[in-house]
C-alpha cells in the first residue's frame, strides 16, 4: 500500500518486497539503493535519507549511504532514517525518532538520536 503524496527521488534505486505500508506525505530521499523487506511499515511523514553533507569541510561534499529495512520493520510517523542506516528485522523506530546508526532485531528504538528503549515482543 501506496498512500498519497509519497515523493521518491528515484523509482529505479528503490526495491519494495510484499505487504508493505507507506504511508502519506513520507518522503523516500533515495540518492543511494533503498531496499524494503515484507511487511514493512513506514508511517506518515518518515523520511528515509540517503544523502547528507559533509559540514566538515569547506567544500560541504556530499555523503551518501544505502538503507536497507529487514522484514517487521516499522518506522514511526515523522521518524528520520539517516544515511546508511541498516534497521534489522522487527526493529521500531519510534514517533519522531532519527537513526543515525543501525537498529539491531526485535528492538525499540526512540530520540534524537534513536537509542535503544526496550525489546519488542511479537505475540503469535
Amino acid at each position: 500500500m501506496i498512500k498519497p503524496e509519497v515523493k521518491i527521488k528515484y523509482p529505479w534505486r528503490l526495491r519494495v518486497q510484499d505487504y508493505v505500508w507507506i504511508g502519506e506525505k513520507v518522503w523516500i530521499d533515495n540518492l543511494d539503493d533503498v531496499q524494503i523487506d515484507s511487511n514493512v511499515c513506514i508511517s506518515q511523514g518518515a523520511m528515509l535519507l540517503t544523502g547528507n553533507h559533509d559540514f566538515t569541510k569547506p567544500t560541504f561534499d556530499l555523503i551518501i549511504g544505502k538503507i536497507h529495512l529487514h522484514p517487521g520493520v516499522w518506522i514511526g510517523a515523522w521518524a528520520v532514517v539517516c544515511p546508511g542506516v541498516t534497521c534489522y528485522e522487527n526493529a521500531v523506530l519510534s514517533v519522531q525518532s532519527v537513526a543515525t546508526r543501525n537498529l539491531e532485531n526485535d528492538k525499540i528504538y526512540q530520540g534524537n538520536p534513536a537509542q535503544f528503549k526496550k525489546v519488542r515482543l511479537i505475540v503469535p
